[in-house]
């Protein structure tokens, strides 16, 4: 998958693909859901059609995230996964082009008859699959109907994607947002169609856990807020090694920490896997984090957490 960085890699696009017409669509696509995986589908199905390649039109941050760093009154919702896990989900997907523009002031302040003619229009674009309430441009202003009129004057079809239904309700990133805060996982992996995990680089941390026997890995996590906190039984993935543990969501107030940090304690595991990509899946929530009066009670509680996620887990 090619990824096109940005409105001012256009040319540099251009000039590797020439005369590259596209089938395409628009949207945050966090998570990569049953419903945008129908969506997908559908750019792909057009594509083969038509002679075309498939292309995915995405933002960073997502707008919400923009404007809530506006506003100190406001919070962003959670991200489900980073923007590098949604190029890796679009890849393997088989996306064949994925086109990220910048959310700032400039893409936030463009009208919609500026997007059209900087963003769509310099691109050979054959169908492009949306919702019917989608918008666009500055104020929201641009809607599926100039999308739609848009395409009749410059040989583009504008389709309505499809909505997808899990037990009667649509299927959405909020939805599966919800669940997961809620520790709902068999919920959450029914909605995205795969369990609910979290992919990062194991980095150095204050290696506490060394000191009171129970070693972790700490993972690098995005400056966005993840949808899980507290402490949880997990199933990780390091390479092709399958590994059960605990995981902490958390900023660890008994230790004073500040910073949200995501540690891994794996069982049966003692090496060192710094600069590693750990995955891990969230099977259940064992309790939220707190803060214990003292390390021996901590050590205590983390022990029998332990035992709890062994006896779920294994």
């Amino acid at each position: 998958m090619y990824l096109i960085r940005g409105i001012g890699n256009i040319e540099t696009f251009h000039k590797k693909f020439p005369n590259q017409f596209m089938s395409g669509t628009i949207g945050n696509f966090d998570g990569l859901h049953l419903g945008h995986q129908a969506i997908l589908q559908q750019v792909k199905d057009k594509a083969q059609e038509s002679s075309s390649a498939s292309l995915v039109f995405f933002t960073e941050p997502h707008a919400s995230e923009y404007f809530a760093a506006k506003d100190l009154k406001s919070s962003p919702p959670p991200r489900i996964c980073p923007w590098r896990e949604k190029v890796k989900l679009l890849k393997n997907f088989g996306i064949d082009f994925a086109f990220f523009l910048q959310f700032n002031k400039s893409l936030k302040t463009m009208t919609p008859q500026t997007f059209l003619d900087e963003v769509l229009a310099q691109l050979k674009l054959k169908h492009l699959i949306i919702g019917d309430d989608f918008r666009f441009g500055a104020q929201r202003a641009g809607d599926f109907e100039l999308l739609k009129n848009w395409g009749k004057s410059n040989g583009s079809e504008v389709i309505a994607n499809e909505t997808v239904l899990l037990d009667g309700s649509r299927v959405s990133s909020t939805r599966i947002r919800e669940a997961l805060l809620k520790s709902d996982f068999q919920l959450a992996k029914k909605l995205l169609g795969r369990p609910y995990t979290f992919s990062g680089k194991v980095v150095y941390g204050q290696q506490l856990g060394r000191t009171i026997g129970v070693p972790t890995a700490n993972l690098w996590i995005p400056k966005q807020r993840l949808p899980i906190a507290g402490v949880y039984a997990v199933k990780c993935l390091l390479g092709e090694k399958l590994l059960n543990g605990i995981a902490n969501m958390g900023t660890r107030p008994t230790v004073d920490g500040s910073k949200p940090v995501l540690e891994i304690h794996l069982f049966n595991f003692n090496e060192s896997i710094y600069g590693r990509r750990l995955t891990v899946e969230f099977t259940n929530k064992l309790r939220d984090e707190k803060k214990f009066d003292n390390i021996d009670f901590l050590k205590e509680q983390i022990l029998l957490d332990i035992s709890q996620a062994k006896l779920i887990l294994e």
